[in-house]
């Protein structure tokens, strides 16, 4: 059940829906709030979110594996070559995945227990090795190889967030793809355990999404509206 609590920075509403999303941004402060037992505290800040043309907004609804979800947040990363953006996805049972959008191309994910992996190259990135694009591996009986792996750091954040994200925050970030188009995905930052993600690429009409973002110059497809 949502609650309504109040910024300890400003005092405008913020809205926790799960209890499973310990964190919020202030959407009028931008600072990061966290709620600590029965208490909330301000983490730090985030900046201001910079302009970019991606369809999906907070607010944007979909389906997956025959689940619904509704986007509720945001994290904007960046790395010397560009950027990209995870958006929190709530499907209706209270989880939740991350549907990442980079260039173009969407992948949804869904943490999972890193001992659930017994590929040695998980397990040894999980426990601060580098991983080289191109190394393969197998995750449950599935072929893989990196296609990225990379430092990169928070630009912004916005919404409700499982962690409390701040400008600068940084994570090691590896991506595995499968032939099938399966995906794999193992974080790392310091002073936190790693986390390990599963699921696949899709694309943006196997979502079904509604109220995708207007863009100008581009035709919203009809099943978005």
């Amino acid at each position: 059940m949502a609650k309504s609590e109040n910024c300890p920075n400003c005092g405008a509403e913020v809205v926790f829906r799960s209890s499973g999303l310990p964190a919020v941004i202030c959407d009028y402060c931008h600072s990061t709030v966290k709620r600590i037992g029965e208490a909330l505290e301000k983490i730090g800040e985030v900046a201001a979110l910079p302009f970019d043309v991606s369809p999906i907004q907070r607010g944007t609804t979909g389906k997956y594996d025959g689940r619904n979800f509704e986007v509720i947040g945001r994290i904007r990363l960046g790395y010397e070559q560009g950027s990209w953006n995870d958006w929190l996805c709530l499907f209706s049972d209270m989880t939740h995945g991350w549907l990442s959008e980079s260039d173009g191309q969407f992948q949804m994910v869904i943490e999972q227990p890193l001992e659930s992996s017994h590929s040695d190259l998980v397990q040894r990135i999980a426990a601060g090795g580098d991983a080289v694009p191109g190394d393969r591996t197998e995750i449950d009986g599935q072929p893989y190889f990196v296609a990225d792996a990379r430092w990169a750091r928070c630009i912004s954040a916005e919404g409700e967030l499982p962690f409390a994200a701040t400008t600068g925050w940084s994570v090691y970030n590896v991506d595995f793809r499968n032939p099938a188009g399966l995906s794999a995905n193992v974080e790392r930052e310091e002073g936190e355990p790693p986390g390990f993600y599963m699921g696949r690429y899709v694309s943006l009409a196997e979502l079904e999404p509604r109220y995708l973002r207007e863009i100008q110059g581009w035709a919203r497809p009809e099943y978005a509206a």
